[in-house]
């Protein structure tokens, strides 16, 4: 995390320009204060640009709004409704610039959001960096730089952390960069193929592919003076639903650790997966055991995962474990004085 910075010079600058990459689900009602505010942190750079919103079939008239309105974005749009990983994957695919920024359409960006960021691709390992994410309307942070945490063989990825005392001369480690708002070099982005569509419709994606990131040889970075302001969703109202959201979230977290663990490591994850699926039948959590026969089922799917990731570790010569990735979160930690919260 923390080394000593390596500006970057103009003419690397001048090389790094900037496509936008929105997935969007009924979020025409943002559009006229998120993309306002896109467009005055884009021009704010002074490099070339490209918007990219690809429509995941809404039913609000979102895509006639940008037709009409905004008719130099490019916008592509899905037959059927097909989740984040489907409809983002179709964006970095069609982009042009170096660096691509995955933007979620209900995030409205700082105007001097990206100036802070560039110097992070003078380093040859940085895979991305993620700004801070606080509230759209108040300052409260949802996001700060993420902290790897393992509950016996489980990663957990709901702690956040941030210096006491910010420093310029520091850069910031994160496990995963938030597809909520990720710059990130379109070339890496390629190598790993984009996000991995086994994970839809919804959770897990962004830290799959951050893992694989870091696991195959890049770094991920925070940087606290990069915000967005962020418009949380409302609550869901009915159990069912609920009981659904929670059944692919954890089916999600099951695919991750079975493609990212291996020998002791997975042993012990399955066991301890058997004992909690055991603990949650007997207390009638029955979404739990819906999630696991999802995961039999699409074991093959998992399994190919797994190998493509493995080819990927090949032609990079790197392959780092879980575990190893936590130490190096653990050594760049050294000595500061750092505040940690769950987001």
């Amino acid at each position: 995390m923390y080394k000593e910075k390596q500006f970057i010079t103009p003419s690397v600058l001048k090389d790094l320009n900037i496509s936008v990459v929105i997935p969007n689900y009924n979020g025409v009602h943002l559009f006229p204060e998120t993309l306002a505010a896109l467009y005055k942190a884009l021009e704010y750079t002074g490099k070339k640009y490209e918007i990219i919103i690809i429509d995941d079939h809404s039913t609000d008239g979102s895509a006639d709004y940008l037709r009409k309105h905004y008719p130099e974005i490019i916008l592509l749009e899905n037959e059927r409704n097909s989740g984040f990983s489907v409809t983002i994957n179709k964006g970095i695919f069609a982009a042009g610039h170096e660096l691509v920024l995955l933007l979620n359409s209900d995030v409205k960006l700082s105007e001097k959001y990206f100036i802070d960021q560039f110097k992070y691709f003078d380093l040859p390992d940085t895979f991305g960096v993620m700004g801070k994410i606080i509230g759209w309307e108040d300052e409260k942070i949802q996001d700060g730089a993420k902290y790897p945490v393992f509950e016996g063989f489980k990663l957990k990825t709901s702690m956040n952390y941030l210096p006491v005392e910010p420093q310029d001369d520091t850069y910031l480690l994160s496990l995963y960069l938030s597809g909520a708002n990720a710059l990130i070099r379109r070339d890496k982005l390629l190598l790993l193929d984009g996000f991995n569509e086994l994970y839809s419709p919804f959770y897990m994606e962004d830290v799959d592919l951050s893992a694989r990131a870091w696991r195959s040889g890049h770094t991920c970075y925070f940087e606290p003076l990069s915000v967005c302001r962020h418009k949380t969703s409302e609550s869901i109202r009915t159990k069912e639903k609920k009981k659904h959201i929670r059944s692919i979230y954890n089916r999600n977290k099951l695919y991750f650790h079975a493609i990212h663990l291996s020998g002791f490591g997975f042993t012990g994850w399955a066991i301890q997966t058997l004992f909690e699926l055991i603990f949650r039948l007997v207390t009638l959590r029955g979404d739990y055991l819906k999630s696991f026969m999802e995961l039999l089922k699409n074991w093959e799917a998992v399994k190919r995962s797994s190998e493509d990731f493995e080819q990927v570790c090949k032609n990079t010569g790197r392959k780092l474990s879980l575990r190893s990735v936590k130490k190096i979160f653990q050594r760049s930690l050294n000595g500061k004085e750092i505040k940690f919260f769950r987001g």
